[in-house]
């Protein structure tokens, strides 16, 4: 142990001083009695001296003053020092990059440890931070050693920044101003090689003795976008190789922060890459707008998804049997679109039916004219058509007498062309023409294909030709070399009709074997769904970011706007930090693992020290100080105890301990008090419950949604409701809880006691909540009953059809806005949960007893994710698609589900009031 301030050590001489003040305490009033002559006896002249003080209050007190002596001392425990060797100044380099984020606490401790052991030994510092900018300045140059009190405050003040490292700008700066020779350099690496390591290392090295610190088992792992064409993946993760292998979690978030999914990933030993992929709907894909790793902060481990990464809605319509050949019409078009959109197929009458925003018509299937008039209404509200070419076309003799706006509009909306036709086909090469194949020319700046390359070995061998209209240079996004359309299209109302002047297999053209025809396909689809891509010269400006720890926020001052054609080449900086740039109709994302080149271990740049082990000084002068004002205050109570009387002999304190011990014990409230504690809280206050599943994740959501929907009670409502409990039928008293949610899982499992248990439940007065979290129940009919749930479906519909046998489950009927759980306290229409749209289902009305309330609510809409809170209040699950609106939706039919389960039907009730108050008043 050390002493910072030493020489308050001298008032420790004062001891002796203390204890002759202290030692004398004016004497306690004697109880006599009164008899006069014992009176008389004592009138003696006597000195009356001031009694002593007890000998243990002397040493309390004696014990109170050397601790503040102490405290003031400032006394320190040294720790376990890095050996920093050397004398003179300490230069400190810290990589303070997006990659040290995951371990910064770490970095943190180390970094102070070295600090303080610079100030005790009074060296001063130099700090050194590779990530961040440092300034050319003489006075301000980050060589300049300072005093180590100052570099501990800028530390404790330290973040790791949102881009990475910049070594060669430490060698640059090191050049304009050479550093003095330092006694030692201590360098706290991340690992990890970059641009101008060698010049980093021998500028590390003219400073004087380097030693660089490493943390072995820090995570290093960095999100960047999937790679290849076809790819089904949603991001890549890419780290440095491990012996071992690692579990990682991997966490699908909303813009609000909301949980949409996690995926659990395991990386092989040695293993430096892995693809994460989500088998999600599309409605739950395209919420999508953050991916995070579980557990690791930090930007580089955090990656954004903009409007061009959603899938989209795409139908496919099919022809018959030909499709489903390899070189059918739809082949090379479900290879194109089913890495990047959600493919619907069928007939165009039955896609109509969908809710699609592109319908994709090969060659021959849109000649019913009642499709193509139905098709023509779809247009006109907003759909996008893409059609293809072939020998069905070819064979449609277009008549153009007249070229004028009003008949071209009657063709679209009739045969769905965008531009008149000329009849039959062009052949271009072969054995019976003399031209040859065309190539592809460059996309004009009008046309949504404007930037994707042509490849030179793309080319027609046969197509359809447009009728040489005036306009036709208006309806154009694609040509070949020779001026003939290849892609043309019209508007429709609010829709767009857009042709293919080629057939959508290999037979006319090598269009669909290129990587373009992809390209192409995608800028068609992202501007049907309101997606512009923006011009390659165009500037975005920053509109969200992520700092040093990944967590979103809005711009920093010193954000810049950028290209729009150097997303995928700029590394992210100061100027172009991680995040959004651009309204929300062109947003492109700039992640902080995009342009980061691949991951290499860096060479050490001097000796390795292991920094664990190590621990820094513990100061005790806090310790000390709170200790003397704990041992005052006690002293004071005690010395007022002393003069007020009491006996302080131990006999009398134990025998006043053991009275009171006795009045306690024999009180009644004693009684009561032992009593309470054997009741169950739930017999205390009202709860509700939830049926545990034996899947963590499951429970825990069940338990924060009825925490949540509790909450949500108390804040709206007269009821109080306590924490919910977890129970498990057959073995906990079900008799306390009104309502117990239901969790149904597809291994769900129930024993003869467990259904006994439900069924007295729901005999006395229960509610059953049951909720197959998003398994649809559309297949439920208005007369079902618990026989009707005996089948073997999959997955969770077939768990709540086994789980319900047995249980007294009266006919069934879906619920709507007049049912009473509609109106108990909120005036619902409809009752989301985190799905929208999904039926409820009640006991039909009349069929149930206890006066007709339902004994069971059984849906599928998942309402404890919509309900749940976690540990600070928030929200940690999307609701979908509504958002917000849909959750508060989703609380208001939770406290209209308790209510309803804590006061029965007294709603249906009031509905005779007026015809009571009729007949009171006739009487």
């Amino acid at each position: 142990m050390i002493f910072l301030a030493p020489l308050a050590l001298c008032g420790l001489l004062t001891l002796p001083l203390v204890w002759w003040l202290l030692r004398a305490t004016p004497p306690r009033p004697r109880q006599m009695r009164f008899p006069p002559l014992q009176i008389l006896r004592t009138l003696r002249p006597t000195e009356n001296d001031a009694a002593k003080s007890p000998l243990w209050l002397l040493i309390l007190r004696l014990l109170a003053v050397s601790l503040l002596i102490l405290g003031l001392s400032q006394p320190v425990i040294t720790g376990t020092p890095l050996p920093v060797s050397g004398n003179g100044a300490i230069a400190l380099v810290i990589d303070n990059g997006m990659l040290t984020a995951p371990d910064w606490s770490k970095r943190l401790r180390t970094a102070l440890n070295i600090v303080d052991n610079a100030a005790l030994t009074r060296r001063q510092v130099s700090l050194i931070l590779t990530a961040t900018s440092n300034t050319a300045d003489t006075a301000t140059s980050p060589f300049t050693p300072r005093p180590a009190e100052t570099v501990r405050r800028t530390l404790t003040q330290l973040r790791p920044v949102p881009w990475g490292v910049r070594r060669a700008e430490i060698a640059k700066l090191s050049k304009i101003h050479p550093p003095g020779h330092f006694g030692t350099v201590i360098y706290l690496s991340d690992g990890v090689a970059s641009e101008g390591d060698a010049a980093f290392a021998q500028a590390l090295q003219t400073m004087g003795p380097v030693r660089e610190i490493r943390f072995p088992d820090a995570p290093v792992y960095v999100l960047k976008p999937a790679t290849g064409a076809h790819n089904t993946a949603i991001a890549q993760l890419v780290t440095l190789p491990a012996p071992h292998p690692r579990q990682i979690t991997v966490r699908l978030h909303t813009q609000e922060g909301g949980t949409l999914a996690t995926i659990p990933l395991t990386l092989p030993a040695s293993a430096t890459q892995a693809d994460i992929s989500a088998s999600l709907p599309s409605a739950v894909m395209n919420r999508i707008d953050r991916i995070t790793l579980n557990g690791l902060p930090g930007a580089a481990s955090a990656f954004l998804l903009d409007e061009g990464d959603r899938m989209h809605p795409v139908g496919l319509i099919t022809s018959g049997a030909s499709d489903t050949r390899l070189t059918g019409p739809l082949f090379y078009l479900r290879r194109a679109l089913s890495p990047t959109a959600e493919l619907h197929e069928g007939t165009g009458a039955s896609l109509l039916q969908q809710s699609l925003s592109v319908i994709i018509a090969p060659d021959g299937t849109l000649s019913d004219p009642a499709v193509r008039h139905t098709m023509a209404k779809w247009i006109e509200q907003g759909g996008t058509l893409i059609r293809f070419a072939g020998p069905t076309l070819a064979g449609h003799n277009q008549e153009n007498a007249q070229n004028t706006e009003a008949a071209r509009t009657a063709d679209a909306a009739t045969d769905l062309l965008p531009v008149p036709l000329l009849s039959g086909a062009r052949q271009l090469g072969g054995t019976m023409t003399w031209g040859t194949p065309q190539k592809l020319a460059a996309f004009d700046t009008t046309s949504p294909f404007h930037g994707l390359q042509v490849p030179a070995d793309v080319t027609v061998s046969r197509q359809i030709l447009a009728s040489p209209v005036a306009d036709l240079s208006s309806h154009n996004w694609a040509r070949l070399q020779d001026g003939t359309p290849l892609v043309t299209y019209t508007t429709l109302g609010k829709g767009t009709i857009i042709l293919f002047h080629v057939s959508s297999t290999a037979d006319w053209s090598s269009l669909p074997l290129s990587g373009l025809f992809v390209s192409m396909l995608q800028r068609l689809i992202d501007q049907a769904n309101g997606v512009s891509a923006p011009a390659d010269n165009s500037l975005l400006a920053p509109v969200l970011t992520l700092d040093g720890d990944g967590v979103p926020g809005l711009p920093p001052p010193e954000a810049r706007s950028l290209r729009a054609d150097a997303f995928t080449s700029t590394p992210v900086s100061e100027q172009h930090p991680p995040g959004l740039y651009g309204p929300k109709s062109m947003r492109l994302a700039l992640n902080a693992g995009t342009a980061l080149p691949a991951l290499k271990a860096e060479k050490p740049a001097g000796p390795l020290l292991d920094p664990s082990g190590h621990r820094p000084d513990t100061h005790l002068a806090g310790f000390c100080l709170a200790g003397a004002l704990i041992l005052l205050c006690l002293d004071t109570m005690l010395t007022l105890l002393l003069r007020s009387g009491f006996p302080g002999t131990k006999r009398s304190v134990k025998s006043g301990a053991s009275l009171l011990a006795c009045f306690i014990m024999l009180s009644p409230s004693a009684r009561a008090q032992e009593a309470m504690q054997n009741t169950p809280p739930a017999a205390l206050e009202t709860r509700l419950a939830y049926i545990i599943t034996g899947h963590k994740e499951v429970d825990d959501v069940s338990r924060q949604g009825l925490q949540g929907l509790s909450d949500y009670t108390n804040a709206r409502t007269s009821a109080r409701l306590g924490s919910p409990d977890g129970v498990i039928p057959g073995k906990s008293d079900l008799s306390y809880y009104p309502m117990i949610y239901w969790p149904v899982t597809a291994d769900a499992q129930v024993t003869p006691a467990q259904t006994a248990a439900l069924t007295s439940f729901m005999a006395h007065g229960g509610i059953l909540f049951i909720d197959t979290q998003g398994q649809d129940m559309n297949d439920q009919s208005a007369g079902s009953s618990s026989e009707n749930f005996a089948g073997d479906a999959p997955g969770t519909a077939a768990a709540l059809r086994r789980v319900t046998i047995g249980l007294p489950i009266p006919p069934l009927t879906e619920m709507t806005d007049h049912h009473l759980l509609a109106h108990t306290f909120y005036l619902l229409h409809e009752f989301p949960g985190r799905y929208a749209g999904q039926p409820v289902w009640v006991t039909r009305e009349g069929e149930a007893e206890n006066d007709d309330v339902s004994p069971v609510i059984i849906g599928s809409a998942d309402w404890a994710h919509a309900w749940a809170v976690d540990d600070t209040g928030n929200s940690p699950y999307a609701v979908i698609p509504q958002g917000a609106a849909q959750r508060k939706t989703a609380y208001r039919f939770g406290v209209n589900a308790v209510i309803y389960a804590l006061t029965g039907n007294y709603k249906a009730d009031q509905l005779h009031v007026p015809a009571l108050l009729k007949r009171l008043g006739g009487e």
